[in-house]
């Protein structure tokens, strides 16, 4: 019935850092809708980002910064990620460790963004 996961929404508290985070580290491109909506788009995916308290018409019961583990496939070799990640000084909290991804083993490193979400970010082991 399911195919793949479209969108997901992150709730933020600081929408500057976290815009930040996103695109300035991992790549992604910001989209805006209107005054008030906000998305982190990458591939042929999206985060739709919002802010405690927000007026979506419908949003998970108790939307709260920090709650979220992230995993993404990374476009470039791990190596050149983890260069990314300390040119720009974010710590890496665990890795590079194998783990079992939806298609198969997984190489990854994760780090935490500006809300403490935990990011994995991987490559397929070899």
């Amino acid at each position: 019935m399911i195919e793949a996961i479209d969108h997901v929404v992150l709730t933020t508290r600081d929408e500057v850092k976290c815009i930040a985070f996103y695109t300035g580290v991992l790549g992604m491109t910001l989209e805006r809708y209107g005054d008030e909506r906000l998305a982190l788009r990458f591939g042929r995916q999206k985060i739709n980002v919002h802010q405690p308290g927000v007026m979506a018409g419908l949003k998970a019961r108790f939307p709260t910064p920090g709650s979220l583990d992230l995993c993404f496939l990374a476009a470039i070799p791990l190596e050149a990620v983890i260069a990314r990640l300390n040119e720009r000084g974010i710590p890496i909290v665990a890795g590079p460790v194998i783990r079992t991804g939806a298609a198969g083993n997984i190489r990854s490193v994760y780090v935490r963004d500006p809300d403490d979400n935990l990011v994995e970010i991987s490559e397929p082991a070899r």
